[in-house]
């Protein structure tokens, strides 16, 4: 095997991150440096370097031991992270499946380690400090499918099929009580209260409509587990029109909580799913489904409850 070593030193106009110094010192694609260091082939200083992003100054000395007749692949990145999964990822956007208990963006609080600052985490994991770009939320106790773009313009893209009402989105609930319609739609304007809880209401300047499609999935005994098509996107709308017919989603805190508990549901989060999330792609313009199985809480629940 023909090793060789490769050295620089970094001058003051060349410190910067680690990647363009080897770049320029082995004259590689960006995609085999990311494979060298991947490799255990780089070292600054003399010691290791594990990170493609890390940052070189002035004085430092960076090396390359490799055999120029091998390519080095990358590796390929494991993540773990309890707030969310990653479902789907291309050059422009990524889908990912959140947990239930985590937020989708902070709020007035500035929480930390919400779900956009955790993605935003993984982008920049192997590949330099990247921002995820928000499309859509779920509320913190909810868990299911979310797009987010890499670039803005993606997003802003994503952003107007949502305001066109576009996208296919289904979500999955278990309700308190059977519920008697087996399909049917949801039609309401909804406000926001001083405590920003959600409620029905008249039309007016200040209320926005929400209208929701149904479909019964299975009746169990003293609850249901039904399927929610949005047509529209409104904070807090499968939950407050559910709670509306005196169906509200197992679990919630906020609306008909005392009609929501159930001595099965011992869960903190609420029985609602988004599982199901199709729009058209904007950078290839196919439209692009994606699918996430029902919780395992929520599983459980209904096969010890038929």
């Amino acid at each position: 095997m023909a090793v060789k070593t490769l050295s620089t030193t970094i001058a003051a106009d060349s410190a910067g991150r680690v990647d363009l110094a080897v770049r320029d010192l082995v004259e590689l694609s960006r995609s085999q440096v990311r494979g060298l260091v991947d490799h255990g082939c780089v070292t600054v200083n003399g010691v290791l370097c594990k990170n493609i992003g890390a940052t070189v100054d002035a004085g430092d000395v960076v090396s390359v031991r490799f055999d120029p007749h091998q390519r080095y692949h990358e590796k390929k990145k494991t993540w773990e992270d309890r707030t969310f999964s990653v479902l789907y990822e291309d050059e422009t956007l990524i889908v990912v499946d959140k947990s239930a208990g985590s937020l989708t963006v902070p709020t007035d609080n500035n929480e930390k380690n919400t779900l956009v600052e955790r993605v935003s985490v993984y982008l920049s994991h192997s590949r330099g400090e990247r921002e995820a770009w928000v499309v859509h939320r779920l509320d913190r106790e909810v868990s299911g499918l979310l797009v987010f773009g890499k670039r803005k313009d993606i997003a802003d893209a994503l952003i107007e099929q949502f305001k066109q009402r576009k996208p296919e989105r289904l979500y999955v609930a278990i309700v308190a009580g059977v519920m008697d319609r087996d399909e049917g739609q949801f039609r309401a304007h909804l406000a926001t209260g001083n405590n920003l809880d959600r409620y029905i209401t008249r039309p007016s300047a200040d209320t926005e409509e929400a209208i929701t499609h149904f479909r019964v999935l299975r009746r169990l005994r003293d609850t249901t587990l039904v399927e929610l098509q949005l047509e529209t996107g409104k904070r807090n709308q499968i939950r407050v029109q559910l709670a509306d017919v005196g169906h509200p989603v197992l679990g919630d805190p906020r609306y008909q909580s005392r009609k929501a508990q159930h001595p099965k549901w011992i869960r903190k989060r609420i029985a609602l799913h988004a599982k199901s999330l199709a729009f058209v792609h904007p950078a290839s313009g196919e439209t692009v489904t994606f699918e996430s199985p029902l919780p395992s809480a929520m599983q459980k629940f209904v096969a010890g409850n038929r």
